[in-house]
Order: C-alpha cells, then structure tokens, then sequence
C-alpha cells in the first residue's frame, strides 16, 4: 500500500504531491481585499487628517500667504479669538444648544426606538425604516426655510428665539440617536429578558427601566456623542433662525474668514475643540446617569 501523504491540507480538501503543490482561491481573494481595504482606508485617514493637522499648524503661523505651509510662529490668534467677546458668546450659545439637544434627544429617543421596535415588529418596519432615512431625506436648509415662514408670524413671532433654535436641532438630529438605539434592539432582541422579568413579577415600566435602558448604555452613549458633534457643527439651521445675540459658533466661525488666515486657523480649531468637549460631556453624563 502506497504512503498517504500526510499534510494540513487535508482540512481544505487538498493534499500536495510532487509535482502539485496546495493553493487556495480564496486566500488570493481574501489578501486582495485586505490590500484593497487598507488603501481605501489609508486615502480616506489622509484625506480626512490632512485639514485639520493643517489647520492645527496655520493656528500657530505668523503668516499664511500663497505658500504650503505658514511662516513664522505665534500664539497670538488664539489670545485674540479669546479677546473677542462675540466667539466667547457663541461658544457658550453652542454649549448650550448642544446639551439641550442631547437632553430633550434622550428623553424622546429612547420611548420612541422602544416603541418602534415593539410596534415594527407587530404591524411591520415601515415606521422604522421612515425614522432611520429622515435625516438623509430631509436637508436641513428645507427645515430652516420652513421654519422661517412658520415663525415669523403674528401668531408665533418666535424667530431668533433659544427655544426656536433648540427645537430645530432636536428635530434635525432626533432621528439620527433614534436609529442608533432602535440597531442596537433590533441587535439585543430583550423580549427573552423582558418575559423572564416578567415571570418575576416586574411591571412594564420595570421591565424597561431594569432590563432594557442597561443594556442601551452604549448605544446611548454613542448617539450622543453623535448628536452633540452634529449639533455644534450645525450651520444651516442655526444661520437661518438664529437672531444677532443668540448666535452660534459655526455662525460667527464665517466672519473668521474674512480676516486673517492664522485668526480663520485658530477658530476652526476651537471649533473641533468645542464638538469634542460636547461629545465627551454628552457621554460622560449618560454613563454615570
């Protein structure tokens, strides 16, 4: 009787000899599309870096004029970004509408994926799959032109108002931390979680409080930070509703631009400062909640 060859390609259903040697098909597919997908990635982290490491380092730049990069180094942008009392006002106006957007966001976010779900799963997903295009659908400089003509009216003079404006950007980024956490149920699927409290005795409101909201911390989580860094870095909405004292970053961040490049530099940079900080707020609050 002939040796067996005895080798690991047995396990794929290929054994070499002499004059054959083992290759699979699909181990030359699988490395191309690992090389296809780190180029991709590697054009995309440049592409997404490269402005801001040169917004970063035309901050700092004494002067910035039909070259690469600036000449010079200097601080002094930001000390008269800080010294500017306008960008001290929007920045506060931005944390503001920023946390109220997050806060009213959470608190109707989550009844509304809970009950999407429920219902979705009852009478179909259309109601869910409505929530989860809106902000695609939907441009927000529809929303702000709406708006405009439905509150500045007789009736409801509320353009330029705090509330206006905070009611837009809730109603703009609702559904993106709705489709967020409605994912994550569709993932977690508590019915088995919500039937076993039940068996225990719990109430409909215990079963949602104890079981589901706990196991939603992390979808929570990064929904906000979603919602926080879409609300400070909205634009349209808050140009067009917003009145002179109640003026937001993004909004005074376009004056920037008129002036020096290294003053331009530095308030976009606050700006990415002021999305982060909205972010780690927003994430900080719902995980010690």
């Amino acid at each position: 009787m002939r040796d067996q060859p005895d080798c690991a390609a047995q396990s794929i259903g290929c054994c070499p000899t002499r004059k054959q040697s083992c290759f699979s098909p699909d181990a030359a597919v699988s490395a191309e599309d690992t090389g296809l997908v780190r180029g991709v990635s590697l054009v995309y982290g440049v592409y997404l870096l490269l402005p801001i490491v040169l917004l970063l380092i035309g901050s700092v730049g004494q002067s910035w004029t039909n070259s690469l990069l600036p000449s010079g180094f200097t601080g002094q942008w930001y000390v008269d970004l800080w010294q500017d009392s306008s960008f001290r006002r929007a920045f506060v106006n931005s944390l503001l509408v920023a946390g109220a957007t997050c806060v009213i966001d959470l608190l109707l976010a989550v009844p509304l994926a809970y009950s999407l779900y429920h219902g979705a799963r009852r009478r179909g997903s259309l109601a869910a799959r409505i929530v989860s295009v809106m902000p695609v659908a939907v441009p927000t400089i529809t929303l702000g032109f709406g708006y405009m003509i439905v509150f500045n009216t007789d009736l409801m003079p509320w353009l330029g108002s705090m509330p206006l404006l905070i009611a837009a950007h809730v109603i703009h980024t609702l559904p993106y931390l709705t489709h967020t956490l409605l994912a994550d149920l569709r993932h977690l699927q508590p019915e088995k979680l919500e039937q076993a409290a039940a068996t225990l005795g719990a109430s409909g409101w215990q079963q949602f409080a104890g079981v589901v909201l706990p196991n939603l911390r992390h979808s929570m989580v990064s929904g906000l930070v979603m919602v926080a860094a879409i609300s400070v870095g909205e634009f349209n909405l808050s140009n067009l509703l917003v009145s002179f004292q109640n003026r937001t970053y993004p909004v005074v961040l376009l004056q920037a631009f008129y002036g020096a490049t290294g003053f331009a530099c530095a308030a976009t940079v606050i700006l990415l400062v002021l999305a982060c900080a909205s972010a780690l707020i927003s994430s900080r609050v719902v995980r010690h909640a």
